[in-house]
């Protein structure tokens, strides 16, 4: 029996070693033709490949179910690798898609902006950036007054500078982690201005009409220039463009074909009710198991399950007792299996079992745990690949 467990695990082990190689399908931009027209893998992960146009060196592949809200996206990139010629992008979808449903697929494709490019987008954000903080501050008679908080100021500007790339990409893939620690500290600045004689706002009068105006000018003049100065460095030679979008819609995945796992494989009953001491029955058994979930998407649920099934044979004591099954002639069982190294079935449940004492007619239905280990094959049902 050993043996034989062995073998049929190298066997096994052997077929999931030839199906390990990850899927690729292609991406037709002149066409917009995904897979040849064939349905996207389901429950794997897969490449998707395709022909890289001219100047683009940065891909992102945003994949939803159709229908549902952008923001549940899942989003993969490809760069390109330093100056190496390169013809083909491939990207890696590392979530696999449940089967037989439907996807709305988004492909970004970025270029590296030029220098006038670049110069527009730092100009236009700088504008923004003064535009901002002029119409946030107001001179009275006790000092500059902002109409937000310096929290609520930092994070504003750091939005302002968010929405002016929308459509470029930091090429090192850096997100803007807000205005630093200087610019905070600026703007607390202003609560140790003394400006009494001041009130008027300073976008209403000439900065020279008052020197305490002119001060305050100055502050709000280094303000700008620290924030812009941050801005800067974080925009310089460090973006690209967004130039095309490519759309597929309502893309279904492969239909996976049903299956039904099926074990066999060698369990023990313990048994004692009437009998003198407590007595191990063992004995093959056959069942069929039904998963409690996915295992692609829910491993634990994936791998465990709700098994049935019969024994194989009946039993007796060793003072000539029959037990057998009260249903079906044989004993049947249920309970719950994991599985473990893909081939193997851990069953542990309960029993049904009809005790018939020797040499009397008195019989008896009782329900006893029992424990197994089988070896577990996929019947597929249908004619389509299998998983």
């Amino acid at each position: 029996m050993k043996k034989i467990y062995f073998i049929a695990f190298l066997f096994f082990v052997l077929i999931n070693s030839t199906n390990a190689q990850i899927k690729s399908i292609s991406y037709n931009v002149i066409n917009n033709e995904l897979n040849s027209s064939n349905p996207l893998p389901s429950e794997e992960v897969f490449f998707i490949k395709g022909t890289l146009p001219d100047q683009i060196e940065f891909i992102r592949v945003s994949i939803n179910k159709a229908g549902k809200n952008e923001n549940r996206a899942k989003s993969y990139e490809w760069k390109k690798a330093f100056d190496f010629p390169v013809s083909e992008f491939e990207v890696f979808v590392s979530d696999p898609l449940r089967n037989n449903e439907q996807f709305d697929l988004e492909f970004l494709y970025y270029a590296r902006a030029d220098q006038s490019q670049m110069l527009s987008v730092q100009n236009a954000i700088n504008k923004n950036l003064e535009s901002y903080i002029r119409a946030n501050f107001e001179v009275t008679g006790s000092g500059i007054k902002a109409k937000h908080s310096d929290a609520v100021m930092m994070s504003q500007m750091s939005q302002i500078l968010s929405d002016g790339i929308q459509d470029y990409r930091h090429f090192l893939g850096r997100d803007f982690k807000g205005f630093s620690e200087i610019v905070r500290q600026k703007l607390d600045q202003k609560n140790r201005l003394k400006l009494r004689k001041a009130r008027f706002n300073i976008l209403g009068k000439n900065k020279e009409d008052n020197q305490k105006a002119v001060y305050a000018e100055q502050y709000i003049q280094e303000l700008i220039q620290i924030v812009q100065n941050e801005s800067d460095q974080y925009l310089d030679r460090s973006l690209m463009m967004l130039v095309d979008i490519r759309k597929v819609s309502n893309y279904p995945s492969e239909k996976k074909p049903n299956t039904l796992p099926l074990n066999f494989g060698y369990g023990t009953i313990p048994f004692k009710r009437s009998l003198a001491s407590t007595e191990y029955l063992h004995g093959p058994y056959a069942g069929l198991s039904l998963p409690l979930g996915n295992k692609t998407f829910t491993k634990f649920l994936g791998n465990a399950s709700f098994s049935t099934g019969v024994f194989l044979q009946n039993f007796e004591s060793s003072q000539g007792d029959k037990i057998s099954g009260d249903l079906v002639g044989i004993p049947v069982y249920a309970g719950l299996g994991y599985r473990m190294f893909q081939v193997f079935r851990l069953n542990v449940g309960a029993v049904m079992l009809n005790f018939e004492q020797a040499n009397t007619s008195v019989s008896n239905t009782y329900i006893q745990p029992f424990a197994g280990i089988s070896i577990e094959f996929n019947l597929w049902l249908g004619l389509r690949d299998r998983r």
